[in-house]
């Protein structure tokens, strides 16, 4: 039994030899910040700031969108000396792969009045042991005892992969936390070019590079954060702020399939497009958005493709589609709940894909999908498919960790639509797909069976 199990830990090492380097972030933008002091001993205080990220209506496909940002702050000096000083924030950041973008169209403002500004270099507000970067520099002077208004603009770049429908922006608050005491009070604001809900914003859930500070209120196009008398930055009272959004374009795409569907209901391809532009912002890179408006999105483009196919029931590639929905879900979901009432639809839709055009190639293509998913759930049989587990109730393997929270257990069919029989003693769990690989924790998967397979083992001794 200890042959076996060294056997398995060695398969194991040598199965994932990368997992470790399987969830690197994409590359980052440079994010918005505060302004620096240039002296390491000043009076004057942040009493105020006011920060807009102000997304623009990006429709350009694939676009991670870009964000016009304003920041006002409120300086006051309560020493009882005038300071005069070089304060500074950064145009630029390691993006993580080397490269150095930077932010643009730059405008400082000091009491009204537009000032130059002049490129220094100082180390990365990210990676600060890794280099310097190109900040921002101005000359400025705070009376003893008055209020100095600093206005800041340019534009940001999203950040995120450019095949996925999703980007974030960042704000470093921490490059504040030099000015005297705390800052007295922060407003920050995200507005979106179209109303904010907690679908086009992804709340509680990490996206894989970014997850938007929480405690943020909605209100028409924007979200709104309040702080006050704070020390900013990872240790202090608040953190820097991210905001993980689905990318202008995707959510454009959901607008534009909701407007056709309402102006012509009795059309199937427009209910279908619709559950398809849902289907394209509820999955990430690794699984599925799991909070609140995540879960709406899936509830949302399973109504709309049935009602797609209510109105075009042989229409083989929306049942294929449907299925790929389903089945991908229900993928995810194996690991902890073993096969849902997901798993068995996506099979029924397939299978009815499969029957209406047999030799289509998106069909077959998703078929192939949903077969390589759940291994052993389908046998090819000439052209076609047998569907083992429609006639078969498999049995799960234990339940294995993965990078992605199990959705809720769902309730099976009735008996009426399933005909479960006899039950094969262990049914393999799906491999992971090509597209949507694990990370780190998958390599846990063989380990876990082993010692899975070892406590069998004594047991039936």
């Amino acid at each position: 039994m200890k042959r076996i199990l060294v056997f398995l830990l060695l398969l194991t090492l040598f199965a994932f030899p990368s997992a470790a380097r399987a969830d690197v972030a994409p590359p980052a933008n440079p994010p918005g910040s505060n302004l620096q002091p240039g002296t390491s001993t000043t009076q004057v205080r942040m009493m105020a700031e006011t920060v807009l990220i102000d997304v623009n209506n990006d429709t350009t496909p694939n676009s991670l969108g870009s964000a016009a940002v304003t920041a006002d702050f409120t300086m006051r000096n309560l020493g009882s000396q005038d300071e005069s000083m070089a304060a500074r924030f950064p145009i630029s950041s390691n993006n993580g792969f080397g490269k150095f973008p930077e932010i643009t169209d730059i405008v400082i403002m000091v009491n009204g009045k537009q000032v130059s500004y002049r490129r220094v270099n100082y180390p990365d507000v990210r990676y600060p042991t890794l280099g310097t970067t190109p900040w921002a520099e101005f000359d400025i002077t705070f009376p003893a005892g008055q209020d100095v208004a600093v206005e800041v603009a340019y534009n940001l770049q999203g950040s995120g992969y450019p095949t996925l429908p999703y980007a974030s922006y960042y704000y470093i608050l921490e490059t504040g936390a030099g000015w005297k005491d705390t800052i007295g009070s922060a407003d920050i604001t995200l507005r979106l070019p179209y109303p904010a809900n907690s679908q086009n914003v992804v709340l509680n859930t990490q996206i894989g590079w970014a997850e938007t500070t929480s405690d943020g209120s909605t209100q028409g196009n924007e979200m709104h954060w309040h702080f006050e008398n704070f020390e900013p930055g990872p240790d202090g009272v608040v953190d820097n702020l991210e905001f993980a959004l689905v990318a202008p374009y995707a959510w454009q795409t959901v607008l534009k399939a909701r407007a056709n569907v309402s102006s012509n209901p009795n059309d199937g391809e427009s209910w279908g497009q619709l559950g398809k532009a849902y289907k394209a912002i509820f999955f990430l890179n690794k699984g599925y958005r799991t909070d609140a408006g995540g879960q709406e999105l899936y509830q949302a483009s399973v109504d709309a493709y049935e009602k797609c196919l209510t109105l075009l029931p042989n229409d083989a590639e929306w049942h294929a589609g449907f299925a790929e929905l389903l089945a991908n879900r229900s993928y995810w979901d194996f690991w902890g709940n073993g096969p849902t009432a997901d798993t068995y639809r996506a099979f029924q839709e397939i299978q009815t894909a499969l029957q209406l055009a047999p030799n289509d190639t998106k069909v077959q293509n998703i078929a192939q999908e949903i077969s390589g998913m759940f291994p052993n759930s389908m046998s090819q049989s000439g052209t076609g498919y047998d569907f083992i587990w429609l006639t078969q109730t498999p049995t799960p393997l234990p339940t294995v960790p993965t990078t992605v929270t199990p959705g809720p257990q769902q309730t099976l069919p009735p008996s009426s639509q399933l005909v479960p029989t006899s039950a094969p003693t262990s049914a393999p769990a799906p491999s992971p797909k090509p597209a949507s690989p694990f990370c780190g924790s998958a390599a846990l998967a063989p380990l876990a069976l082993a010692f899975w397979v070892v406590r069998r083992r004594r047991h039936n001794d």
